[in-house]
Formats: structure tokens, C-alpha cells, sequence
């Protein structure tokens, strides 16, 4: 079940009090379900999931959840129409999977194709138990079947309009989600 179901049309700035109060709605929701499991692990998509998994495991610290990094550059289903990019962030998990309830972390939930990707990541490494996922944004317009778990914003989009969120690790005051029309130069997908 979503964590909540802010609809966020045609706007073109979320600043970071808007943001902050999403991530703790998140963190909430998953402690509320998971106060009691015993083998947690957030993993943050790199890039862009890296920081989310980050601060809600800020949030979520009475529950000491491990956190750790996936890296979906070898995995995507677009790498002969690109080249293969290598993110900066390299896969690190820093306990077993094998049994463990994983709650994927990422930015933006868009096509679905860098969930997929991650998914694969992580299956190379062992076969959790459950696999959860939270998502800072879902943007709609998906092409393959998957659904965040936890959300804090769900924005209609259009398929021409980019959705950029930069949350600034050493100062959270400067967070911001950016909706913008793409240019011919940027691409649209986040």
C-alpha cells in the first residue's frame, strides 16, 4: 500500500519542506510495517537512490537498517543503443541477501526499466525473501508492470516534461523537485 497519495499536477517546483515531509511519511510507513522483521536491508539505485536510501535510513534509525548501493549500468535492457553507463556508485550490500527483505530505493519511478535492472542486481547476489520498493517520485507512464510500495509524490508528467530531483547531501535546504519541458538536448525519461 502506498505511503501516501500527494497529486502534484502541473507543478514545477517541490521545495525541500515538501520533500522532507514526504521522506518521513515514507520512513514511517515502513516502520510501521516492518518494526519487527528481522532482516531488513534498503538498497539505493545509483545514482539517484543512493541519497533517498540515505536519509530514510536516517529516519529509520531504531531500526538499524543496513543500507547499501545497487549499480543497474551491466543489467539495463538499453545498453546496445547507448554507451554502458557506469554509474558512480558501485554495488555494495553489506549483508546476505539470501532471506532478507530488501526494500529498493530510488528517486524516480518512471518506465520501470531501472527497477528491472536493479532487480536483476540484486538476484545475482542471492534470493531475498521480499523485494519492496520505495520511490521519492513515481511519475506514471510506466512500460513494464511494477509498483512502488511506499511513495511520497505522484506527479502526472507528461511524456515531454523531465522530473529532476536534487537532494544536496550536505545541505538539505537546497532539496528540490524540478518538473521542466525537455529539451532537444535532454532527454525526457527520469
Amino acid at each position: 500500500m502506498p505511503s501516501q497519495t500527494n497529486l502534484v499536477a502541473k507543478t514545477h517546483r517541490i521545495g525541500a519542506d515538501e520533500i522532507h515531509h514526504a521522506l518521513k511519511q515514507v520512513a514511517a510507513a515502513i516502520s510501521e510495517r516492518h518494526s519487527t522483521t528481522p532482516r531488513l536491508i534498503l538498497l539505493g539505485i545509483a545514482n539517484g537512490g543512493v541519497e533517498v536510501a540515505r536519509r530514510l535510513a536516517a529516519l529509520l534509525a531504531p531500526l538499524k537498517v543496513p543500507t547499501g548501493t545497487v549499480d543497474v549500468s551491466f543489467h539495463r535492457d538499453d545498453i546496445g543503443g547507448r554507451p554502458i553507463p557506469k554509474e558512480f556508485a558501485p554495488t555494495l550490500i553489506p549483508v546476505d541477501v539470501n532471506g532478507a527483505t530488501i526494500i529498493l530505493v530510488d528517486d524516480v519511478l518512471f518506465s520501470g526499466r531501472t527497477v528491472k535492472a536493479a532487480l536483476d542486481e540484486i538476484f545475482d547476489h542471492g534470493r531475498p525473501a521480499k523485494v519492496e520498493l520505495a520511490i521519492l517520485v513515481d511519475r506514471g507512464d510506466r512500460k513494464l508492470p511494477f509498483a512502488a510500495d511506499y511513495y511520497g509524490f505522484m506527479l502526472e508528467a507528461t511524456l515531454a516534461e523531465r522530473v529532476k530531483v536534487s537532494l544536496d547531501p550536505r545541505d538539505p535546504s537546497r532539496d528540490a523537485i524540478d518538473v521542466n519541458r525537455a529539451t532537444a538536448n535532454q532527454p525526457a525519461a527520469s
